[in-house]
């Protein structure tokens, strides 16, 4: 049986909780339900249980010939169904929208991170993390892009900010009232309040002046604006 040192769990904890940090700060940034915290967390027990799954054994005794066998793999494959329970909780279906898909996803690659890291496999852990980040970052900002080349050009996104628990039900009738033909919405939670995103599309040429005038004068709306 492999023996590590103390030096080595150092490293291997170290860099989990390096990496798994990493892709929490971005969710955490973006205020989403699993922060920083949490990824850091989910990255430093995945390591733990496979450092305890292919090295706590050391005093034990194994033997083929007498039926005793040893599977050092079966501890750490119990992350990845432990992990989906933690990441269903971070989905949260609000009326006809799920929020929560990304950050269950990322709970998730955490956890391999971890388990690559507390076996070991570095290279593996540093590439997973910097692709990770790169897919939450640069790659959403150009998918938005590409995704509003592509939308119809007489459908716009409307930002519209809530105050307390206020839902979306006034402002998508105002909407229609104006002639508006809503497509998706996502209400989110931000702080002081909510954060309700409106894809809309206007049958005839509407102000944005006026749209905008018309939502404001709503109890509970607080802000609004159009979005890029």
């Amino acid at each position: 049986m492999p023996e590590l040192g103390t030096l080595d769990v150092v490293l291997r904890l170290g860099l989990a909780a390096v990496l798994g940090g990493a892709v929490g700060f971005e969710r955490e940034i973006r205020e989403r339900e699993a922060g920083l915290r949490t990824h850091l967390l989910v990255c430093v027990g995945s390591a733990l249980f496979t450092l305890v799954s292919a090295y706590a054994w050391a005093d034990w005794s194994f033997s083929t010939e007498r039926g005793i066998v040893f599977d050092p793999t079966r501890i750490a494959a119990q992350i990845v169904t432990g992990i989906g329970f933690l990441g269903a909780g971070a989905i949260i279906r609000q009326g006809l929208s799920v929020r929560g898909l990304t950050t269950a996803a990322t709970l998730w690659l955490v956890a391999a991170i971890g388990m690559a890291s507390g076996a070991g496999y570095w290279e593996a852990a540093i590439i997973a993390t910097v692709g990770a980040i790169i897919t939450l970052w640069p790659l959403r900002i150009a998918a938005h892009r590409v995704v509003s080349r592509i939308r119809p050009e007489d459908e716009q996104r409307l930002v519209v900010e809530l105050s307390g628990q206020q839902g979306a039900a006034p402002v998508l009738a105002s909407l229609e009232d104006l002639g508006g033909t809503v497509s998706q919405f996502q209400l989110s939670e931000s702080r002081g309040g909510r954060e309700l995103v409106v894809t809309v599309d206007f049958r005839e040429q509407v102000e944005a002046s006026k749209v905008a005038g018309r939502l404001a004068e709503l109890e509970h709306v607080t802000g609004v604006r159009w979005a890029d």
